[in-house]
């Protein structure tokens, strides 16, 4: 399956895959707007990032599961369907190797969702799951209602997908495997289909994991 043609993805994104420009810091993506703060009876103009938004979906074993199971955990998020026949199944090999880094990791998960909710039922994922050897709570493949997927693909982690009944498959979408911070911030976007930036995104989960705490305010 080729990557989707035509789309512009947002400016921001891109460079995502590339070294940090700062040792041992990430860069923030997304869009961003300054708000201005009382802290300690001064004003104070801070930057508020885009972040992920609420989501509630199921998990390859049935159970509801959503963002407030992801609180306080740094997570990799792609788009897949079962029946791909190109590109999923190079990118599921690959972020095997991201599973197998950190499944015993509390702080961090995987989240596969569907772009197919119709032919991946719950069962079908969790076939697909036994298949790829994932077992445990580090690895989750998401069920969600069509729209709701697509909307949060688009808006919140700028991964173009689609229905293209021209193609193999009847789905069509990018290869990217994104890496959201512990405040839901998107911090970088890989090539899942390139073992080089998936050993990139390693060692930025790395980095990440030793990033201060944020200071409340």
């Amino acid at each position: 399956m080729r990557k989707l043609t035509g789309v512009i993805v947002l400016v921001l994104l891109f460079g995502a895959c590339k070294t940090n420009t700062t040792k041992n810091t990430l860069p923030i993506y997304g869009q961003r707007t300054a708000v201005t703060k009382t802290v300690n009876g001064q004003q104070v103009t801070d930057t508020d990032y885009q972040t992920i938004p609420a989501f509630k979906f199921v998990n390859q074993y049935g159970d509801s599961t959503g963002s407030k199971d992801l609180e306080g955990k740094i997570y990799v998020a792609d788009f897949f369907f079962t029946s791909c026949p190109s590109i999923c199944p190079i990118m599921q090999r690959n972020m095997l190797n991201v599973y197998n880094e950190f499944k015993n990791t509390p702080d961090f998960k995987i989240i596969s969702f569907t772009i197919d909710p119709k032919h991946d039922t719950v069962p079908v994922l969790k076939n697909y799951a036994d298949k790829l050897g994932i077992s445990g709570n580090s690895w989750w493949l998401m069920l969600g209602a069509r729209d709701s997927v697509y909307n949060l693909a688009a808006k919140s982690y700028l991964v173009a997908v689609s229905e293209d009944s021209t193609v193999a498959g009847g789905y069509m979408h990018q290869g990217y495997f994104v890496l959201i911070d512990k405040q839901k911030r998107v911090r970088g976007s890989y090539d899942g289909t390139d073992m080089k930036q998936v050993n990139q995104l390693i060692d930025d989960i790395k980095t990440l994991q030793a990033e201060p705490a944020p200071t409340a305010q």
